[in-house]
């Protein structure tokens, strides 16, 4: 696979687009570079599904039983990190941001079997670079029309009154809300009548233990006659996805690196594909990176001023979890 700079891919974006061409794409959350490739569904190097459209092969067995041990950072550690942004959010420089952590794991699965056994919406699969089964939509462009689907809010579905219990807590609505915020004003930058459809309505996720309630908005906005041509520049005026960033996106980002020192690289990136019509596009989230034969999970989740830290400590531990059929 060739990795390109992330200025060719959306030059090569407009111009597929244009001519109606078939593509799949994906850019680190750095925007410094990533995969572009024509007729995705013809090769099958890299491997994907989104919404059940891709070149993903059919699974032959799935009766091997799973098994995932995480050795996460510990909680003093993950503290540190807590009072970086802390400091900022209490400043006011920002309202929100999402901080992540990386986590070794060991599971009795290599990426490939993860890949070919996740039944998320958006599943991506790079040899010796990651596997990610995403439940989030970044964007998505049909009909001179744009979509979000931001996600804010985890809960276990088998805690008492879960649904209820999320929907009404004060730092998950001011959370989630600052978030929709953000994405309502970058929508605008690209198109017009920008509107909240649905605002915080429940999604189930089934991993391989339990299953979660993820709160979702979708935002809807109407593209000019001339999107088609544009569609690499309306994506990466939009990049990288103010959901797994924060508000002030600029200096949420600027917390973000010096919080959690190494790059995200494509832990946080986007993902889509066209098929000569349709653009979806997808958060790289529920991410698992390889790295010398090791993988590493990646996870994180919105922390604002009135977060507790033992609560966002263990959100990021929930969050690590496979999806299997």
């Amino acid at each position: 696979m060739l990795f390109i700079d992330s200025e060719q891919i959306r030059i090569n974006m407009n111009n597929a687009a244009m001519e109606q061409t078939p593509f799949f794409f994906i850019i680190n959350y750095e925007m410094s570079d990533g995969l572009f490739i024509e007729n995705p569904t013809s090769q099958n190097e890299m491997l994907f599904q989104f919404n059940n459209i891709g070149n993903k092969p059919s699974l032959q067995n799935s009766n091997k039983r799973s098994e995932l041990t995480a050795y996460p950072i510990s909680l003093e550690e993950y503290s540190a990190k807590f009072e970086i942004v802390q400091q900022g959010l209490k400043s006011g420089d920002i309202d929100v941001v999402n901080l992540t952590a990386r986590t070794p794991v060991h599971t009795n699965l290599n990426c490939r079997d993860i890949f070919l056994r996740s039944h998320s919406p958006y599943q991506v699969y790079i040899p010796g670079k990651f596997v990610c089964f995403s439940p989030e939509r970044f964007v998505k462009i049909k009909n001179g029309r744009i979509w979000s689907n931001p996600m804010k809010g985890t809960i276990d579905a088998s805690t008492p009154d879960a649904e209820q219990l999320i929907l009404s807590d004060s730092k998950e609505i001011a959370e989630h809300t600052e978030i929709a915020k953000l994405i309502v004003e970058e929508l605008k930058m690209v198109a017009s009548d920008v509107t909240i459809k649905r605002f915080r309505y429940i999604d189930q996720v089934k991993t391989h233990n339990k299953t979660l309630l993820q709160v979702s908005s979708e935002i809807e906005g109407v593209l000019p006659n001339d999107y088609i041509s544009r569609i690499g520049d309306i994506v990466f005026s939009l990049l990288p996805a103010g959901s797994i960033t924060g508000s002030p996106k600029t200096k949420a980002r600027e917390y973000i690196r010096f919080a959690e020192v190494q790059p995200r690289g494509y832990y946080c990136g986007v993902a889509g594909y066209f098929d000569g019509e349709t653009l979806d596009t997808a958060v790289l989230i529920r991410f698992i990176e390889i790295e010398n034969e090791n993988m590493f999970f990646r996870s994180g989740g919105g922390v604002t001023r009135d977060s507790i830290c033992i609560n966002e400590y263990q959100e990021v531990l929930q969050k690590i979890y496979l999806t299997l059929v």
